[in-house]
């Protein structure tokens, strides 16, 4: 993440990810999953514009991409109070701090919700790395994901200075992965989301669950019709159950020149890795006039 100053106001850009793989070894104690999973930061972004304000207030103002502002009852309705993930975390650091100062922020959202992309982690992750900044607290990266770990699974991993890496415990744990090539999707957001927690419910993890060593091999090797055969989601089947249209869209995908395809995270986006830009640029055509929902071309950072 890079903090930008213009004006009055400080800029960050929060990232999607995706789950290039992802198994779920078994239920914890304190009611988290183990999981072991392979995620990589994708060039769909959030923007964040922080600005310091005379009062003690932390005020988040969330404005959404499109024509159609989310209502209430909208699958990609952000809330704007203590429950959303940004005000929590500037709660959280001002409290490291003991501070008092407020701050306005503007949130544009570009990732869609309840898609298994992690926007409100990404967001958090923002607000965190920002906030430390402006508020001249000098925490370094350690404590920044310590922190972050407080929030949720996949905070932690936008911290990372490695857009590539694997992920294990409840997602805190990191080991950067370094590829040679630049990853290139094509995704699709069906019209309806998963709760998380609702998916991770019907999740029976399997005795024997599968590693990810190979994969990260591969995609260290740039070999990337490997790594796609090696791809794997284990949310992906109960996620299939208690939404058809995931399994529509791995239907359409099946019709496509990718090189491998899967949901992330517990859904609802579902995902093709592409050779090229120009093959994503022409899956998108395609998956657009099928009207399976909102189509975006992605990659990893250069």
């Amino acid at each position: 993440m890079r903090l930008k100053h213009i004006d009055d106001n400080w800029v960050v850009h929060a990232p999607a990810k995706l789950n290039l793989f992802l198994e779920v070894i078994g239920k914890r104690a304190d009611g988290y999953h183990d999981i072991e999973t392979v995620m990589a930061a994708v060039d769909l972004h959030d923007t964040l514009v922080f600005r310091a304000t005379s009062s003690d207030e932390i005020v988040l103002r969330c404005h959404h991409s499109g024509s159609h502002p989310a209502g209430n009852s909208a699958p990609d309705f952000v809330p704007e109070g203590s429950e959303n993930l940004v005000v929590r975390a500037a709660e959280l650091l001002r409290a490291q701090g003991k501070l008092t100062s407020g701050i306005r922020i503007d949130l544009f959202k570009r990732i869609p919700a309840a898609a298994g992309m992690a926007g409100g982690s990404s967001n958090a992750a923002a607000s965190l790395f920002a906030l430390n900044q402006l508020w001249n607290l000098r925490l370094d990266l350690t404590e920044l994901q310590q922190l972050a770990s407080q929030l949720g699974s996949d905070v932690s991993f936008f911290l990372s200075p490695s857009p590539l890496a694997l992920c294990q415990g409840r997602g805190e744990i990191l080991r950067p992965i370094h590829s040679p090539a630049r990853l290139h999707f094509v995704i699709v957001r069906p019209e309806s989301g998963l709760s998380t927690a609702l998916v991770y419910k019907h999740c029976v993890p399997e005795p024997n669950p599968r590693g990810a060593e190979g994969l990260i091999q591969s995609l260290q090797r740039g070999d990337l019709k490997k790594a796609c055969e090696l791809m794997c989601n284990s949310l992906q089947r109960p996620a299939e159950l208690l939404n058809s249209e995931i399994h529509r869209l791995k239907a359409a995908f099946s019709k496509l020149p990718v090189c491998g395809h899967m949901m992330t995270g517990s859904g609802t986006a579902y995902f093709g890795v592409c050779q090229n830009r120009l093959q994503a640029m022409t899956a998108a055509a395609r998956l657009k006039a099928w009207g399976l929902g909102r189509v975006f071309v992605a990659a990893s950072p250069p």
